[in-house]
């Protein structure tokens, strides 16, 4: 009984519906040096200085997965004259990526709230199809994506800034 009454509340706390969370990862550069600099860059914690992605764990996960990531980054992220084009505040050509992973990760991976309706999956799917995939760094990035993907899905809107500012993603 009293086991049923726990599982209950987490149910309630939760719901039953499929769980989102944003993740960072340390900025795609060439190999190298400059893939050097971005991971030293991402281990001293600089907030603007990260990739940011959405993570949909659903609430029945299929056996082979545990949850989706979703992400928008430039197309060819390696290469040099990418990087050339992203740091001189020129827009190039992004794509938006849709990946399984097999567990959430363990560091920089943040619960930001349950879907809004059942199919969080596909919302995430019709949300990429209607996506601009021109990226411009600061005008329209990862956090961009991260910050409307989030909306679309759970109607929290600027998640990102609410991350930074409660010291969560500390």
């Amino acid at each position: 009984m009293a086991s049923s009454l726990f599982t209950n509340s987490v149910m309630a706390t939760r719901g039953c519906r499929d769980e989102v969370y944003v993740a960072a990862v340390p900025l795609t550069a060439a190999k190298g040096p400059s893939q050097l600099l971005m991971s030293a860059v991402y281990s001293l914690n600089l907030w603007d200085l990260q990739h940011f992605m959405v993570i949909i764990k659903p609430f029945s996960p299929p056996p082979n997965f545990q949850a989706i990531v979703f992400d928008f980054q430039p197309k060819d992220p390696e290469n040099i004259y990418t990087a050339v084009e992203v740091l001189s505040g020129r827009a190039v050509s992004g794509t938006v990526l849709v990946r399984n992973l097999t567990k959430l990760p363990r560091k920089k991976c943040w619960f930001v709230g349950s879907s809004k309706l059942d199919n969080t999956v596909d919302l995430a799917m019709k949300f990429n199809e209607d996506w601009e995939t021109d990226l411009r760094v600061g005008v329209h990035d990862c956090r961009d994506y991260t910050n409307g993907l989030v909306e679309h899905l759970t109607g929290k809107k600027h998640v990102l800034e609410d991350l930074r500012i409660s010291g969560r993603a500390s």
